[in-house]
C-alpha cells in the first residue's frame, strides 16, 4: 500500500506561512504597523512558543506543569552565555541552548514524572522557584537579580525580531501537528485518555509522558532563546510562578489541547495586557472578569481540543464556491 504525499495541503500551507510572515512584515516597511505593535506582536509570538511547550504537557500529555517558566529562563540564559561567554555564532549558541534545555528536562523528568495531577503541579511549581533562586544568586554567570543584558541585531531590528520570531513559531508548530499525528504522538494521547488502557495495549507510559515532557522543554528551549534576542535582558524573575501560570492561562483559554487555541489565545492575551495598560486603576479588575466570563460561557476554551485547519477552511470555501458557480450557471441552462 503506497502512501500519497499530500501535495495539495503541503501548498497551501507552505504559501499561508509565507504569507503570515511577508504580510505585516510589508505593513511594518511602509509604517502601517509601528514599532509599538511591532513588538507586541513579537512578544505575542514569544509567548505563544510558551504557550505550545505548555500545551505539550497539560493539553497532549495529561500533565499539569506550573514549572514551565523554569525552562524559558534556562534558555535564555544558555543563549547569552554560549553567545558571549563561549564565542560561539547566534544560530550556534541558541541550538546548543535549546539541546541543554532538553538535557535538563529529561533529567528533571525522571524524578517528576513518577507523580501525577496535583502532586506533579507542586513538585514542578518546587522546579521553577529553585531555579529562580539558583540563577539569582549565580552573579557572575546570570547578572543575579538585576539580570543579564543581551543586545544583539535582533533586539535592535524589530522587523527582523518579528521575522525570526514568527517564522520559528510556523516552523514549531509544523514539526509539533505532524509529531502528533505520528504513531509516536497518538500514542502520547493514548496514555492522557487513559494510562490502564495505554499499558494493557503495550504502551510504555512512562516512557511516552518522557518524551512528551522532553519536548516540551526543548520548545520553551526555543522560547527562552528568542525571549533572550527580543527582550535584550533576561533576569530570575523571568522563571518566577506567576510566569508559568501566564502561559498556563493561554492554554485554558485557548483550549487544552489545542495548539492553534493555544496561539490565538497568547497573541490576544498579550495585546489584551499592553491595552490594559492605558487603565492602570482597573487593570487587574478587567482582566479577570473577562477570563472569568470566558470561562462561564466557553469553559473548554476558545476551540477546545479542536485544531483551526488553514486546509479544511480552504477546502470548504473551494466547495461552497463551486457550489454557487453551479447553482448560478446550472440555473441559467435550465430557464434556457
Amino acid at each position: 500500500m503506497t502512501v500519497k504525499f499530500p501535495i495539495k495541503s503541503t501548498i497551501i500551507l507552505t504559501i499561508t506561512g509565507i504569507f503570515a510572515v511577508a504580510f505585516p512584515f510589508l505593513l511594518m516597511r511602509i509604517g502601517i504597523i509601528d514599532a509599538y505593535i511591532t513588538r507586541i506582536i513579537t512578544i505575542g509570538g514569544v509567548n505563544a512558543m510558551m504557550a505550545i511547550s505548555v500545551n505539550m504537557i497539560v493539553g497532549i500529555t495529561g500533565q499539569l506543569s506550573l514549572g514551565q517558566a523554569g525552562f524559558l529562563a534556562i534558555g535564555a540564559y544558555s543563549c547569552i552565555f554560549f553567545n558571549i561567554d563561549a564565542g560561539l555564532p547566534m544560530p550556534v549558541a541558541a541550538l546548543c541552548a535549546i539541546l541543554l534545555t532538553a538535557i535538563c528536562g529529561f533529567l528533571i523528568g525522571f524524578p517528576v514524572l513518577k507523580f501525577s495531577g496535583d502532586y506533579l503541579a507542586i513538585v514542578t511549581l518546587g522546579f521553577g522557584e529553585i531555579i529562580r533562586v539558583v540563577f539569582n544568586n549565580l552573579r557572575s554567570l546570570t547578572g543575579g537579580p538585576d539580570g543579564k543584558q543581551f543586545f544583539t541585531e535582533i533586539f535592535f531590528n524589530k522587523e527582523l525580531a518579528f521575522v525570526l520570531t514568527t517564522s520559528m513559531l510556523i516552523i514549531v508548530l509544523a514539526l509539533l501537528m505532524n509529531f502528533l499525528r505520528s504513531s509516536y504522538g497518538r500514542a502520547i494521547m493514548a496514555c492522557r485518555e487513559d494510562e490502564i488502557a495505554a499499558n494493557a495495549s503495550g504502551i510504555n507510559t512512562f516512557r511516552y509522558k518522557m518524551l512528551g515532557f522532553v519536548l516540551a522543554a526543548s520548545v520553551a528551549g526555543i522560547g527562552g532563546c528568542l525571549f533572550a534576542m527580543v527582550n535584550g535582558l533576561v533576569r530570575p524573575d523571568s522563571a518566577a510562578f506567576i510566569k508559568s501560570v501566564d502561559y498556563l492561562i493561554f492554554v485554558v483559554l485557548g483550549g487544552m489541547g489545542s495548539m492553534t487555541g493555544s496561539i490565538i489565545s497568547a497573541y490576544v492575551l498579550t495585546y489584551l495586557q499592553e491595552f490594559l495598560r492605558f487603565f492602570n486603576e482597573y487593570r487587574l479588575l478587567i482582566y479577570p472578569v473577562i477570563l472569568i466570563l470566558v470561562m462561564l460561557f466557553r469553559p473548554k476554551g476558545l476551540l477546545g481540543m479542536n485544531e483551526f485547519s488553514i486546509v479544511g477552511f480552504t477546502e470548504y470555501s473551494e466547495k461552497k464556491i463551486k457550489a454557487l458557480f453551479t447553482h448560478i450557471f446550472g440555473g441559467r441552462k435550465n430557464v434556457k
